[in-house]
């Protein structure tokens, strides 16, 4: 930005009474951040908002990168919720995107899974969100003899079919889990959480679930091309070392770690990985970051 401003300034002369640099911050500032490409994968619960809470000036972060044109996408690990229920849960924050703004767990494991070939069929205990992937990416969904078994959030599934997917496994099917985040472990909590029913499932089985979500490659790439950037072009904005920030490190992005959910300052000294940058919250962020060149 400023070698450019330096170059404006000497070739430029102004036919009114602005500066040079006052024209620029009007007229150019956002013309040229679009002309960067990079662009911001951005996880949501801890850095968005906290629960149904809108963390401070998260609105107004998210309104500075649509009117300056810097591509992002919020990146949830949550399988539950399709893209329209995730937009309307940010309309209810003030936050006005698009669909096309979001990318879930559950579009991560049903391009991977559409990969893998054609007719693919999976015995799925998830809903909405996940649901509506697998179909999209050609994925036939069965009640016995699946090529796959995948497992996303829900409450509304049962022991009994736990135990149907046990069997599936035990008889040849591939275990796939959306993601292992763990339980908040706050009492009155309405769901055990993934991680949990992972566990369980692995145990019964003796079999390693192939996890698509964050960390996973499988997520952190298939949304870097989502978004139509190179590695070297994206960055990473999260509010967990173990997931946001890992898989980050991993693909060779760039990272932004922020402080306004589960990360605790004074535990970062004990990951053998660090972010790029630290913040409080989002809306502490300047464009463009220091790396974008």
């Amino acid at each position: 930005m400023v070698e450019i401003a330096d170059f404006i300034s000497q070739t430029i002369k102004p036919s009114n009474n602005k500066t040079i640099p006052a024209i620029i911050n009007a007229n150019f500032r956002s013309t040229y951040l679009a002309f960067m490409k990079h662009g911001l994968l951005i996880d949501m619960d801890g850095v968005i908002y906290s629960g149904e809470t809108l963390i401070e000036g998260a609105d107004r972060f998210i309104d500075r990168l649509l009117k300056e044109n810097i591509p992002f996408t919020f990146m949830t690990n949550n399988s539950q919720r399709t893209r329209l229920e995730t937009v309307r849960k940010l309309a209810r924050f003030g936050i006005t995107v698009t669909e096309d703004h979001v990318y879930t767990s559950a579009m991560a494991t049903g391009k991977f899974l559409g990969d893998q070939g054609a007719n693919g069929t999976a015995y799925v205990l998830g809903e909405g969100g996940l649901l509506t992937s697998l179909h999209e990416n050609g994925i036939t969904l069965v009640d016995s003899d699946p090529e796959f078994v995948v497992l996303g959030e829900g409450r509304n599934f049962t022991l009994e079919m736990v135990q149907r997917a046990v069997d599936m496994i035990l008889a040849g099917a591939k275990f796939i889990t959306t993601n292992r985040d763990p339980s908040p472990k706050k009492p009155g909590w309405n769901n055990l959480g993934i991680a949990a029913t992972t566990a369980m499932i692995e145990e019964a089985t003796g079999r390693k679930a192939f996890v698509t979500g964050k960390p996973s490659p499988v997520m952190m790439r298939s949304a870097r091309k989502y978004l139509g950037l190179e590695t070297a072009e994206t960055t990473v904005i999260g509010d967990t070392m173990e997931t946001d920030i890992q898989g980050g490190v991993q693909m060779g992005y760039k990272t932004v770690l922020v402080l306004s959910g589960i990360a605790k300052k004074e535990r970062l000294g004990h990951y053998a990985f660090k972010p790029d940058l630290v913040v409080s919250s989002v809306d502490q962020l300047d464009f463009p970051l220091k790396w974008w060149q």
